[in-house]
């Protein structure tokens, strides 16, 4: 597990190594400079024509730097000076002189360059510190290295792209790679500065592990070597030993999100998996997942003792269960997810129309003001402590009754704002999955747009219930759930394509992934 920084953060480390350590600040510019050379010249080729953008900052003297270096490799390279030359910071100034003395190609005005001259471009305008819209020449410059056809590299970050939260601040660079230096910054991971920083490369400039570990984050994602963290099997067990996970899912006829979240739950590594699903399922469900035990119930029965006896009996001996995928809105919907809420002893995961239900129902309550504090306020007195819910962003939407734009631009914003008073577990799935619980935040590296696919969310939520089953925390089971989810999405990308994945690939391939 690593931890992410914001633009504060990165600069406490910096500080920390310059005023604590003693590393002088040029060291650290000379050793970011030499990093963003070598990622060039691995992609790069003497006919390349090189043009760096560099600001007044030391991300411009870590630029300045980079023309020299790439200089002495005998590369064609011109520097353009966007920032002002008495703005210039001590160690951007020295380098600015060494490359005046070197006399290379300054520009001075955006207005005399030929882009259409150069072949590459590197990004050293902003870097971390910026807090405020890209306007005037830098936006007009950032324009037009976004016309610009050939290789992009950014150094640090994208410059407009906010280290913070990963939005645009006014217009930002889209770059092909990023070098960025020690660690990595929330806003490269969060959409829309994902998109714009391409490829990710950490580079080790000489920051010391004191400094890194004097920041403290509660912002984390995972690596590969968190799958350690897997729920142990031990040689002298048997299937009781990995859990029983209920499954309440389907509506009459739809039977798919049933399997899928049973089948994945299965191949996370659960001992016995319980689908509850209305009559009209079963014959299917027998064909698809023998495996599964199987409880059918008559939606249009559930006013007699005996139908909704089934489902309350089935919650009492789970070890996991899960409530929504595919059940619909009805009002035999409705009755089963308050006959689950009610009579459940252990956290719930609550999916997809269990969650429209629940925003349905908050929207028909006289709730105190009925704004989105009084919603999560309600959320939390509504579900058994310790559940985790699992919404896209547009049912987040929906059960805080906030816009939809509001909490794109600010999701660990709204992290915080849902798990401020309560145990809740919520996974708040996007193309990076942010998984929050009480002042934790996961950030999900792993997965693909082949994952925007029906049932894909089916198949997470089963390997979450699987992970819980075994003995993991509802947080843990959450995170280490979207992970492996989003693994399993690349694993079958890189097989398939992103074309032709399909919900089902992805539990095909949790046997490699789990392996």
């Amino acid at each position: 597990m690593k931890k992410l920084v914001n633009s504060q953060q990165m600069k406490k480390i910096d500080a920390f190594t310059i005023d604590e350590i003693g590393i002088p600040a040029m060291v650290l510019m000379e050793n970011a400079a030499n990093q963003v050379v070598t990622a060039m010249e691995e992609r790069i080729s003497r006919e390349d024509i090189i043009l760096v953008i560099c600001g007044s900052g030391n991300n411009g003297g870590d630029g300045m730097a980079a023309a020299r270096i790439l200089l002495n490799h005998g590369f064609q390279v011109d520097v353009f000076l966007i920032g002002e030359r008495e703005k210039l910071s001590a160690e951007s100034k020295k380098q600015l002189d060494i490359i005046e003395n070197l006399e290379m190609v300054i520009w001075d005005d955006v207005s005399e360059i030929n882009f259409k001259g150069y072949t590459v471009l590197v990004d050293a305008i902003f870097g971390i510190g910026l807090d405020r819209p890209a306007e005037g020449k830098y936006a007009e410059t950032i324009q037009l290295m976004n016309e610009f056809h050939g290789y992009v590299f950014a150094v640090d970050i994208p410059s407009g792209i906010s280290a913070d939260n990963g939005q645009v601040l006014g217009t930002a660079v889209r770059a092909d790679v990023t070098i960025t230096f020690g660690i990595e910054k929330i806003g490269q991971l969060l959409y829309p500065g994902s998109l714009h920083t391409g490829k990710l490369i950490v580079s080790d400039i000489g920051f010391p592990p004191s400094a890194m570990d004097a920041i403290s984050s509660n912002v984390l994602f995972y690596e590969e070597s968190d799958l350690f963290s897997l729920p142990r099997r031990a040689a002298y067990s048997n299937k009781g030993t990995y859990g029983r996970v209920v499954i309440i899912a389907g509506s009459a006829n739809m039977s798919g999100a049933a399997f899928l979240s049973a089948k994945a739950a299965y191949r996370t590594g659960a001992g016995l998996v319980q689908i509850v699903t209305p009559d009209e399922n079963r014959a299917i469900l027998q064909m698809q997942l023998p495996e599964a035990i199987l409880t059918t119930y008559q939606p249009d029965g559930l006013d007699k003792e005996s139908e909704r006896l089934k489902i309350i009996t089935a919650v009492s001996c789970a070890d996991a269960i899960v409530v929504g995928p595919g059940i619909g809105k009805s009002e035999a919907a409705r009755t089963v997810v308050d006959l689950v809420i009610k009579n459940s002893q252990i956290p719930l995961i609550l999916d997809a129309d269990a969650l429209n239900i629940l925003s349905d129902r908050f929207n028909e309550a006289a709730l105190a003001g009925n704004d989105s504090r009084a919603r999560i306020s309600a959320v939390a007195q509504t579900v058994p402590e310790g559940s985790i819910l699992t919404p896209h962003l547009k049912e987040l939407a929906r059960l805080l009754d906030k816009d939809l734009a509001d909490i794109k631009a600010d999701l660990l914003g709204t992290a915080d704002f849902c798990t401020a008073d309560s145990d809740l577990t919520f996974v708040m799935k996007d193309a990076r999955t942010v998984v929050a619980h009480q002042d934790e935040r996961f950030i999900n590296a792993t997965g693909n747009n082949g994952m925007a696919t029906g049932g894909s969310g089916d198949v997470l939520t089963g390997i979450i219930a699987g992970l819980l089953a075994q003995g993991s925390t509802p947080s843990e089971a959450a995170k280490l759930g979207v992970y492996i989810h989003g693994l399993a999405g690349d694993i079958t990308a890189q097989e398939k394509s992103e074309y032709s994945l399909m919900a089902s690939d992805l539990i095909e391939a949790l046997p490699a992934v789990l392996r």
